[in-house]
């Protein structure tokens, strides 16, 4: 489906910039201005302190969702390929079925747990409000399932009870069981609520829907982040698979080289990772061989402002690209974990 051109990073020990809080870690040279060294990756630094993470990271929605007893070799590849490339940033959620289980055993069973950069995520409401039971019974739990006595990120789920749950998070980070407190959306309805807590100042991250295709978090929540010193977290940057639907069986622009782009996952990634605000891009995946393709995307020049635009105007050629939207999520895609589980015995009851 992805239709990739050429072979992806081959798996390879992490360069010694590539440690997280390294001095000489940077961001990438865009299109323009010459050329990084091929061996380096694109880090990019937090806002609030001196640390450096590695722009591309690994979301875990619907992907780490296997029912127990079903066999997850394939996420095991997964996990260690992303580690042995150079990728530090897994992102996951209680919501996501078995996806705290399984990023947390894999870890743990890889030896790594300790050196990964983990964003996580909340979502409670509480019997009345301020009741923090649930919010700490959901900390506590994520804990438990990731092998960890602290969570690096601990972002408010889709703003649900945000004004009871930002302030929570503060007490927990000045307690030293988070590190740092965010928000997150991927619904472009939901932005404005978004950009006005990024406007606050108070956050550490904001997550949000960003991609070649979704641009509006271009116009408030990026500015607003790059302004306060406020780290971006990427998500859907892969429209959920449908844009990998939609350039299926075509080939990469002949331009694509003068990014370094050996497939459409590089492609998609390195357009958004051009973006000075970014922070770290989070595609999700099942398979070791996308997770190389992703990854490679960590390597090489990135588009400026120009080659950027140029980008966006090829795929406004490809058809469907306008339609995007209304396509379903992961065309051609099955994952058959307890969510999903879940959801066919609700359909088979009503």
């Amino acid at each position: 489906m992805r239709g990739a051109i050429g072979l992806g990073l081959a798996a390879s020990s992490v360069p010694a910039a590539a440690c997280m809080g390294a001095n000489s870690a940077g961001a990438a040279t865009p299109v323009g201005g010459g050329r990084p060294s091929p061996d380096a990756l694109i880090m990019r630094r937090l806002p609030k302190n001196n640390e450096a993470v590695p722009a591309i990271g690994l979301g875990t929605f619907l992907t780490f969702d296997v029912v127990p007893g079903q066999r997850r070799d394939h996420l095991r590849e997964v996990m260690r390929r992303f580690w042995d490339a150079g990728g530090r940033v897994v992102d996951t959620s209680p919501l996501y079925g078995m996806g705290e289980v399984n990023v947390g055993a894999f870890a743990t069973a890889l030896g790594i747990n300790d050196q990964m950069f983990i964003t996580n995520k909340i979502w409670s409401t509480g019997e009345y409000l301020a009741d923090e039971s649930h919010a700490q019974h959901s900390l506590e739990t994520s804990l438990e399932r990731l092998w960890r006595e602290r969570i690096d990120v601990m972002q408010c789920h889709s703003l649900v009870n945000v004004d009871v749950i930002v302030p929570m998070l503060h007490v927990w980070k000045k307690e030293g069981r988070i590190r740092y407190a965010g928000v997150t959306h991927h619904e472009t309805a939901y932005f404005g609520p978004l950009a006005e807590w990024v406007e606050r100042g108070d956050l550490d991250f904001v997550q949000v829907h960003y991609s070649i295709h979704t641009r509006l978090a271009e116009e408030r929540i990026l500015p607003a982040a790059a302004d306060r010193g406020i780290g971006v977290l990427v998500n859907m940057p892969f429209e959920k698979a449908r844009l990998f639907k939609i350039v299926q069986g075509r080939p990469l622009p002949d331009f694509a080289k003068e990014i370094g782009a050996q497939n459409w996952a590089q492609f998609f990634l390195k357009w958004v990772l051009a973006h000075p605000a970014i922070t770290c891009v989070l595609p999700t995946t099942s398979n070791p061989e996308h997770l190389t393709e992703n990854i490679g995307a960590l390597h090489g020049p990135l588009p400026d402002r120009a080659m950027r635009a140029r980008m966006v105007r090829h795929m406004e050629t490809i058809p469907g690209f306008d339609r995007l939207a209304q396509m379903p999520w992961y065309p051609d895609k099955q994952y058959h974990g307890i969510i999903a589980r879940s959801q066919s015995a609700l359909r088979a009851r009503t």
